[in-house]
């Protein structure tokens, strides 16, 4: 990054991460917003997915999740919360998972933002 280069703030990642979860551009989120080196954490009841680190594999997460789904029919995204150096977001989907049939997920994600970049993502529900 040059001199130049502004470091975006907390709250400016958080608008942007917002701006991006309800066009539903996930991938667009972690390419512009996600460190090279950022940890994604899963709980561990979580079913399927692994908390993972690097952002070649938070994108392979996804896309592991994705092909977990069948059919979405609806979700959305909470206007984000700032405190410090994080970020806090409600969300949730209504999809079928493949063998599972359909149900509501709903979860909170935080998001921890260094240097203008998000380091870590945890995610509990």
């Amino acid at each position: 990054m040059s001199t130049l280069e502004a470091v975006m703030t907390t709250q400016e990642v958080a608008n942007r991460l917002s701006e991006l979860f309800k066009e539903n551009k996930w991938n667009e989120a972690q390419e512009e917003l996600f460190s090279e080196n950022a940890v994604s954490i899963e709980p561990a009841h979580s079913p399927g997915l692994q908390s993972v680190e690097g952002l070649a594999n938070i994108k392979q997460k996804g896309k592991d999740f994705n092909a977990m789904v069948e059919e979405v029919h609806g979700g959305w995204v909470s206007e984000p919360i700032v405190a410090g150096n994080y970020i806090s977001v409600a969300m949730g989907m209504d999809v079928t998972m493949k063998g599972q049939g359909r149900m509501n997920m709903d979860e909170i994600a935080v998001y921890e933002v260094k240097d203008g970049k998000i380091v870590k993502e945890q995610f509990f529900y």
